[in-house]
């Protein structure tokens, strides 16, 4: 299915198809979710079958909005599209920007919405699996330093946010 999403071309946003805003390198927009509970974030193993970065550890979850949708609408939708969750609380956090090779000549141009929501005890995720096919809750104060030290198992944008982004993105949480 192709996909258009908000991408700035020629320094206005128009709709290009997502895979060749990938290709391109085109900078454009995305929303990224951490769930968090008890001092532990959620995070996903990106399924095997996805275009780019297949099998690696990812935050909770991540996309590009429809054009036209908002990114808290975005956020949400793809909470319950990839994981089955739904009125999970979401919290605006900040807007960053980052570029990043995905691998196989794709590049993440991206200007990212991010939010964090707090996932009530007794809720869990029922992943699709052609979106996800791994769950895990992992102690926030400790995921920096895997990501750091096992670089290749994690997406680059992950790797990213806990470097650059950690303190706007859990605020006095250590990351």
């Amino acid at each position: 299915m192709s996909i258009d999403i908000p991408t700035w071309v020629e320094g206005r946003l128009q709709p290009v198809e997502k895979l060749e805003a990938h290709q391109r390198g085109l900078r454009h927009k995305a929303i990224s979710v951490f769930l968090l509970r008890d001092g532990q974030v959620l995070l996903q193993r990106r399924a095997m079958g996805k275009y780019h970065t297949p099998g690696l550890w990812a935050n909770t979850c991540c996309t590009h909005p429809f054009w036209g949708e908002a990114s808290l609408d975005c956020a949400t939708r793809r909470l319950a599209e990839e994981l089955g969750l739904t009125d999970v609380p979401l919290d605006y956090r900040d807007t960053v920007e980052y570029r990043a090779d995905v691998g196989g000549g794709l590049i993440e141009h991206e200007v990212v919405d991010i939010f964090v929501g707090e996932l009530a005890p007794g809720l869990e995720p029922s992943p699709d699996p052609e979106e996800v096919m791994d769950t895990i809750w992992h102690p926030l104060e400790t995921l920096a330093e895997e990501v750091a030290r096992k670089p290749a198992g994690f997406t680059p944008w992950l790797q990213i946010y806990l470097r650059e982004h950690a303190r706007t993105i859990f605020g006095g949480i250590a990351a």
